[in-house]
């Protein structure tokens, strides 16, 4: 009988075990998250998706990046390429493509470029839109498919919420803000409580674009700190004027009706005459080219005259610079631009939080702008 009973119990134990593993073929319990594993779970991603080492990095051995740019052969273009190229290189993607239209009116070909893009199915796409509202399209069939858009240089101003997951692009206020440091270290005896009053100019392209309107924003705002709020006023255009009673330093903000060289050129012509002017800022390549144009009949810029510092390249604004009818100017550093844009595109294609990105300025001025840190970064 004791043996019937330990047959049968083993008998029973053997059915559990039986079915027991059956069962675990169909109910398989989630695996436990891993803190080292990208954001996106492994079951749900792609055959090809990239998965955490047992170091905790990313492979992004399957990713792909098109790189939609403004332009192609310029070469700001050319160096953001580089950045570009140097980020896939060091994180290991699998691939990058980098286009752009022959320049930055071809609307129509970015379109194009951007559509072609999508259709790629990429792991990400990096975007610097030459028309937010001609692109909606294409930016919703990229949402549609899953593909993260990442903006980059200007970015994409004004798209739809949740439509770009981040930007890699100049912090604009700070760069304005850098032109005014740098400035301000040379003429700081000449505004520190001044016998007369003096004047510093600001040649601005319009009072409507953002990008613009930060730098001249930025440079302000750090002048009258450093000079001294209650000591500095600003005049010249509603949209910054500042009225400050006794203030021995005046801002004066030149800015063109339209958007051309010989508008441009008068404005600059303007401030540059006025007797009480001892440094003059330009916030883009167009004011500052323009700047250097209007001093070459009147000769007032130069290391012991007025103060000119500038802002972008160019090949006017980079020969002033040599010859010391600038003093410096800022440049973005679009090797930065690209490398982080890439940098964002493969983490956002991974699942991994992201967020914008200032790629950073940098002040140039003779003795350092055939430097290895600053030449990549001056396009003619």
């Amino acid at each position: 009988m004791k043996q019937k009973r330990l047959l049968g119990a083993f008998l029973w134990a053997a059915m559990t075990s039986a079915i027991l593993f059956g069962c675990s073929g169909e109910t398989k319990a989630p695996a436990p998250a891993s803190t080292e594993a990208p954001a996106i779970k492994e079951e749900a991603a792609p055959a090809e998706s990239p998965k955490a080492e047992e170091s905790g990095a990313i492979d992004y051995s399957s990713i792909s990046v098109e790189i939609v740019a403004k332009g192609f052969q310029h070469d700001f273009w050319k160096a953001v390429k580089m950045g570009a190229e140097q980020a896939a290189k060091d994180l290991g993607l699998k691939s990058t493509n980098f286009v752009g239209p022959a320049n930055e009116s071809a609307v129509a070909e970015q379109i194009e470029q951007l559509n072609n893009a999508v259709n790629k199915q990429p792991s990400a796409i990096c975007l610097a839109a030459l028309d937010t509202q001609a692109s909606l399209d294409s930016i919703s069939n990229a949402q549609a498919a899953g593909i993260p858009i990442v903006g980059f240089d200007s970015g994409v101003p004004d798209a739809p919420k949740g439509a770009i997951v981040a930007n890699a692009a100049t912090d604009n206020y700070v760069a304005g803000g850098l032109a005014a440091e740098n400035m301000y270290d040379i003429i700081k005896e000449k505004v520190t409580d001044p016998a007369q009053t003096v004047r510093i100019g600001v040649v601005s392209q319009d009072a409507t674009s953002q990008s613009i309107g930060e730098r001249t924003g930025g440079f302000i705002d750090k002048m009258r700190t450093l000079i001294g709020e209650t000591n500095c006023g600003v005049e010249g255009h509603d949209k910054y004027n500042v009225k400050a009673d006794g203030a021995k330093v005046i801002i004066d903000v030149g800015i063109p009706a339209t958007v051309d060289d010989a508008a441009c050129v008068t404005v600059a012509s303007t401030l540059l005459n006025k007797s009480d002017l001892i440094a003059i800022y330009a916030s883009n390549e167009f004011t500052a080219k323009n700047m250097v144009t209007a001093n070459e009949s009147l000769q007032k810029l130069g290391t012991d005259k007025v103060i000119g510092v500038g802002f972008d390249s160019g090949s006017i604004q980079l020969d002033a610079v040599k010859a010391g009818v600038l003093a410096g100017s800022i440049t973005q550093n679009p090797v930065q631009i690209g490398y982080q844009a890439v940098t964002l595109a493969a983490k956002a294609a991974t699942g991994q939080q992201v967020e914008d990105i200032d790629t950073g300025c940098l002040w140039y001025d003779a003795s350092n702008m055939d430097s290895a840190e600053v030449a990549p970064c001056l396009y003619k």
